[in-house]
């Protein structure tokens, strides 16, 4: 089980060769609570939740470029709209770009605005080579990984997804924080590309570390039905479902592939419970969409 990490502050960043231009402590300490919750799927309150965390992150600091862009790229990711569709972030991603202007930021930093505003436009593959520029250089600036790895989800750049992190994977050694986590990312792109048996080795090392990390427990969930292993799908889920039930972001679509193995099993009812107690009450954005496959599925 991993220990708590305390939260970044300027010097810490500084530290990591990952400088916030910023002079407020507490803006980068939010920062990085905001980004910690993002990796790990959840809302945590004892962090006070990713919402407030960023409501408070820009009273601390309303001119911190990095504060804007992460704000900006979690809105994007998290709702696949764009400043074409919405004008209240059409707004927020002007906003980001003109106090960008307005400082001397790294060109790290540069970059993250740049690629947020590409992203916020529509141009994914665009955005990404940008995130990519960041990695080249600072291979453990996880704020681009995360970004670029979620782009490429939707895009379904599967191969881009794997050698992404494949690329950094060497650099994240146990000593920096969420370096866990990197093991569950890497290990999706592994399975997404059919090499199982690596996903799988890997995904377990991250769970031995973090058992609430919900990403992996979704990559090894997806490596057992493409594997046929029903049984032992199950058995893993109920296993280690108390670990990461309260990841309230991710949990709804793990309840989903518990639900899929049901269905494979033809225990109809036993899914439809699943999808009452677990699914639907967490319905939201994306999940809507795998809310309609599991009925589907149910109703053939």
């Amino acid at each position: 089980m991993a220990a708590t990490t305390p939260l970044r502050d300027c010097q810490a960043w500084k530290d990591a060769r990952l400088p916030l231009s910023t002079p407020s402590n507490e803006a980068c300490r939010l920062f990085d609570a905001t980004l910690t919750q993002y990796v790990k799927w959840t809302n945590d309150q004892s962090l006070g939740g990713i919402e407030s965390c960023l409501s408070k992150l820009k009273a601390a600091d309303p001119t911190f470029a990095m504060g804007h862009a992460i704000a900006n790229g979690l809105v994007l990711i998290g709702t696949g709209s764009s400043v074409k569709l919405d004008k209240e972030l059409d707004v927020a991603v002007k906003t980001m770009v003109e106090i960008s202007k307005t400082q001397p930021l790294t060109h790290r930093e540069q970059l993250h605005v740049s690629a947020v505003e590409t992203f916020a436009k529509g141009n994914f593959p665009k955005a990404c080579e940008l995130w990519e520029q960041i990695l080249r250089d600072h291979p453990t600036d996880m704020l681009a990984l995360k970004f670029s790895h979620d782009a490429y989800f939707y895009l379904g750049y599967q191969e881009q997804m794997r050698d992404s992190v494949a690329r950094v994977y060497p650099f994240w050694t146990p000593d920096i924080p969420l370096s866990s986590y990197v093991k569950g990312i890497y290990s999706f792109g592994l399975m997404e590309t059919n090499l199982y048996d690596r996903a799988e080795k890997l995904a377990k090392e991250a769970l031995s570390i973090n058992p609430t990390d919900a990403w992996s427990v979704h990559t090894i969930a997806h490596i057992h039905e493409m594997k046929a292993e029903v049984r032992e799908g199950l058995e893993f889920m109920q296993h280690s479902e108390a670990h990461w039930k309260a990841s309230d972001m991710l949990a709804c679509h793990n309840y989903w592939h518990w639900a899929l193995y049901l269905i494979e099993k033809g225990e109809y009812e036993a899914a439809l419970t699943i999808y009452d107690d677990h699914v639907s009450p967490r319905l939201h954005s994306i999940q809507f969409i795998a809310s309609i496959s599991l009925q589907s599925r149910l109703a053939s």
